[in-house]
């Protein structure tokens, strides 16, 4: 076994000596750049059935990394709250323990909308689904009881269900229903949505935004009712939310997500406009706000620290009792949604944080209302690889020149040229970081750190072989004379 790998380890050595290493930096450079695009393949190319492959053999090779570093951006540099546009009102452990357990009867609900509209907001979007009739309705009541209990049967059938009454206090206000996005059929689970058109400006998107088959959403006539309808999704990568779509795809229908729906409602639009090329989608627009969005109409999402966004939590139990602030309700866009312990969804952030579902979509809306997008175009991840590409090229060039400065600085000092590279990998890292708080752009700094650190190994292994050989035989040398010496200085016969 031992000859086999000093045989294999003697064809490596040679393979790293020959042309000074060029061949193999050459090929790592390639092999390095061809995995990385292939990790984030742009949208506007046709995607080779190699590439595929490549990405199913070697999955997440670049894309974690990549991820891991926009999260270091952001856990560095978070979103710091300006305006704060959105309220949001809470079913939290105290409401549900002063009104009563989930799932609240359907009139105690509407009591809750008619108390937050009084004080006029933009819009109120629920983060709440009802694909069930309430069956605690009087009717439903009145279906449970014993024959001999006509009378009262009658009298409840007479009174409104409580989805009736909820359907009123939907109608009364400028409410938003969302609605749950399913890939697999469930009980209660429809394929149609009643949501806002969608004028497009351009391809048809459909091809290129999540795309599901089924929809969570509530009854027929709650949806009638209220003033919009949107679907609830968010993108998780390795558990995380990073971004969300602003547009999604129900069957062969484009419909909007909550935030997009809750600034139509409240600017009074009649529809939202998306506008594509040949990439994909660009901007996802309603009045006069147009959202620059990844080809997939979604957007990264840049966070706030939970710790900045607490004041725009308000207490259900506040409203219902008429405590609440009216300044904290008025001409904001209000958010409804559960909180409490064991009922609520619970998401990651790229800040390491555990914030409820409803706060995303309050950071979306407040993100869209600032104008403040992070963005990764199609051409920064051309540029990122021209960039690697150029520079790579170049160090395949200058660095094996035997004339060259930097030969002569492995071979004199090999640990100047590990500092050097250190030095030169966190001017790359800094200079990035500097181009997302300025520009809001996401550089992959990691890629670039990864392949030319790659390509440069290629040439600093045959230098250090080199100088170790040169080590052993300077050793040698040294120890050749001494040995003669110590021959030379005994006594004949000894």
């Amino acid at each position: 076994m031992k000859r086999y790998y000093d045989l294999w380890l003697a064809r490596i050595k040679s393979l790293l000596k020959a042309t000074q290493g060029r061949p193999v930096a050459l090929a790592v450079l390639f092999a390095l750049s061809l995995l990385n695009l292939a990790s984030e393949w742009p949208s506007n190319l046709a995607r080779p059935a190699f590439v595929t492959t490549l990405e199913q053999t070697l999955p997440d090779s670049f894309k974690s990394a990549r991820q891991l570093l926009f999260d270091q951006y952001q856990r560095h540099y978070p979103r710091m709250p300006g305006a704060q546009p959105v309220t949001i009102v809470e079913i939290d452990e105290e409401t549900l323990a002063s009104v009563g357990q989930w799932p609240w009867p359907r009139n105690r609900l509407a009591g809750l909308i008619d108390a937050i509209a009084a004080h006029k907001p933009l819009a109120i979007g629920l983060d709440i689904y009802m694909p069930e009739p309430d069956q605690t309705s009087p009717d439903m009541v009145a279906g449970n009881l014993p024959e001999t209990a006509t009378a009262l049967a009658a009298a409840l059938r007479a009174l409104p269900s409580h989805d009736t009454i909820l359907a009123r206090s939907l109608h009364a206000a400028p409410t938003i229903l969302g609605a749950a996005a399913l890939d697999h059929a469930a009980f209660a689970t429809s394929i149609d949505l009643r949501s806002a058109p969608i004028l497009l400006h351009g391809a048809d998107p459909l091809p290129r935004v999540p795309r599901y088959d089924y929809v969570l959403a509530s009854l027929p006539q709650l949806q009638a009712a209220a003033h919009g309808q949107a679907m609830l999704s968010v993108a998780l990568e390795q558990g995380v939310v990073r971004h969300i779509p602003l547009i999604m795809g129900l069957r062969d229908t484009l419909v909007p997500s909550l935030p997009m729906e809750m600034l139509r409602v409240a600017t009074g639009s009649a529809a939202l406009d998306v506008s594509t090329n040949g990439s994909g989608v660009q901007t996802v627009g309603v009045a006069d706000v147009q959202v620059p969005t990844q080809p997939g109409g979604d957007i990264w999402l840049h966070f706030a620290s939970i710790r900045s966004t607490l004041g725009r939590y308000v207490s259900a139990r506040e409203v219902l009792d008429g405590k609440v602030d009216e300044d904290r309700i008025r001409d904001k866009l209000v958010l409804v949604g559960l909180t409490g312990a064991g009922v609520t969804d619970m998401r990651t952030t790229p800040l390491g944080e555990l914030v409820p579902g409803i706060e995303i979509q309050a950071q979306v809306i407040e993100t869209i209302v600032e104008g403040r997008f992070l963005l990764r175009p199609t051409w920064l991840k051309w540029t990122e690889s021209g960039f690697i590409m150029g520079v790579g090229l170049l160090l395949i060039w200058y660095v094996p020149r035997r004339q060259s400065r930097l030969v002569g600085m492995i071979g004199a000092v090999p640990k100047a040229v590990t500092v050097l590279g250190l030095c030169l990998h966190l001017l790359n890292l800094l200079c990035c970081f500097y181009i997302f708080i300025r520009f809001g752009l996401l550089v992959d700094a990691a890629a670039i750190f990864i392949i030319l650190s790659a390509v440069m190994g290629c040439f600093l292994s045959p230098a250090l072989l080199h100088l170790q050989e040169q080590t052993r035989l300077e050793a040698a040398l040294t120890q050749a004379p001494s040995a003669d010496q110590d021959g030379a200085g005994k006594a004949p016969g000894t």
